[in-house]
């Protein structure tokens, strides 16, 4: 099974949950990569330091999110719930593969979230149909309006349906204190724990 973890810049979540399930289960294939990542970056210094207080290597250097690396991927784990609508509305081709981690050990979302991946389908078609139908034929401010407006039900639907998802956030340490990058670290720690079980089980396989 290959894993893919997803976060901002790559540099602090994403591959402490990285090195973490590495730890845990030496022989999976894992990655990770940041949605704004800069590329070649070393992992946070905290970051280094939490991960090295458990004897952990944090050897790590940042990459961007590709759809080479989501082809790769057969599960794409993000922090947040906006890591994730970032990625669906970004690669869209790969939306069967996202869930945030919190998310992928609960499954507590699910219906919630099959209900949203329908409705940014649907959006992204109608978008792309009316762009492709109207970027000759109208400036590029009466084009964003028009779209405002021909979007509006389907904004509004999406908006409805993440008001009743829980929350599924890693808190970002980023520029924190050691001792915020220690929380962190054991706040994914309990999800990779988690996942680690789901591997285990053979549940993660039947995704």
């Amino acid at each position: 099974m290959k894993i893919l973890f997803v976060c901002t810049g790559n540099t602090c979540r994403s591959p402490m949950a990285e090195a973490l399930l590495k730890s845990k289960l030496p022989d999976i294939e894992v990655k990770s990569a940041g949605v704004f990542a800069h590329e070649g970056e070393q992992m946070s210094a905290n970051a280094i330091k939490a991960l090295k207080e458990k004897q952990i290597d944090a050897s790590h250097q940042s990459q961007m999110v590709t759809p080479s690396l989501l082809q790769w991927a057969d599960v794409v784990l993000t922090m947040t719930t906006g890591h994730k609508q970032t990625l669906m509305i970004d690669y869209p081709n790969f939306q069967e593969k996202y869930y945030t981690l919190k998310e992928y050990v609960s499954q507590a979302d699910k219906e919630v979230w099959d209900q949203l991946k329908q409705v940014y389908a649907q959006l992204e078609l109608k978008r792309s149909q009316f762009i492709k139908e109207n970027e000759h034929k109208l400036n590029h401010n009466t084009l964003e309006r028009k779209l405002a407006q021909l979007l509006k039900e389907e904004l509004q639907q999406m908006n409805d349906l993440e008001q009743k998802l829980m929350n599924s956030d890693i808190s970002d340490p980023f520029g924190g204190h050691l001792l915020v990058y220690r929380k962190t670290l054991e706040e994914i720690e309990e999800q990779i724990d988690l996942l680690v079980e789901k591997i285990q089980s053979g549940d993660a396989y039947e995704k």
